[in-house]
């Protein structure tokens, strides 16, 4: 089995939103080397990182686990949607997609600068300068790691205050509540 982190917008398509649906296709993805990680290494079984992107705050949501592979995304041969790709044919899809399915939803959003500030997570992925991927490969120590981190919110507290710097027990409930309120576009 293989451990994923994979990106979503919040106001696109949210972890609740995957909670209420239990399953959906990951479609939309326009990034090749993305692509290539659903269409050729993901498979039924492999647990993901629910991340939400362009959110307040960003950071992971939740987990899902890959429930069917080598899917076509539908968008690409819709012409209505932003998606759409006229070069791509029924017969041989440019684009595919694998399906995901609802595991748990975090008590809070395990932020970016709570998975910064832990010395575990050094060389995850996400945290890379520059990396816009929304599909990518996560080592399963960091996996288990943001996991825990997400199951505890007392540790994910903790690690948001230590981001922010904070150095009492007060400062770290207020640092987690305003960081974690809200649910971290493919």
């Amino acid at each position: 089995m293989r451990h994923w982190l994979c990106k979503s917008e919040e106001t696109c398509y949210s972890i609740t939103d995957l909670e209420r649906d239990r399953r959906a296709g990951w479609d939309s993805v326009r990034n090749y080397q993305a692509r290539n990680f659903m269409r050729d290494q993901m498979k039924v079984g492999d647990l993901i990182l629910y991340y939400h992107s362009n959110a307040d705050p960003t950071g992971v949501a939740g987990i899902a686990r890959v429930s069917r592979t080598g899917l076509a995304d539908p968008t690409q041969f819709d012409p209505r949607s932003e998606f759409h790709d006229p070069k791509s044919s029924r017969d041989d899809p440019t684009w595919i997609m694998v399906e995901v399915e609802f595991v748990e939803r975090f008590p809070e959003v395990v932020t970016l600068a709570a998975l910064r500030a832990e010395k575990p997570l050094q060389g995850m992925t996400v945290l890379a300068r520059g990396n816009r991927l929304s599909v990518m490969p996560c080592d399963p120590d960091h996996f288990e790691h943001v996991r825990r981190m997400g199951r505890s919110s007392k540790a994910a507290a903790g690690a948001t205050a230590r981001a922010a710097g904070a150095s009492t027990a007060r400062e770290a409930r207020r640092a987690s509540a305003a960081g974690g309120r809200a649910l971290g576009k493919r």
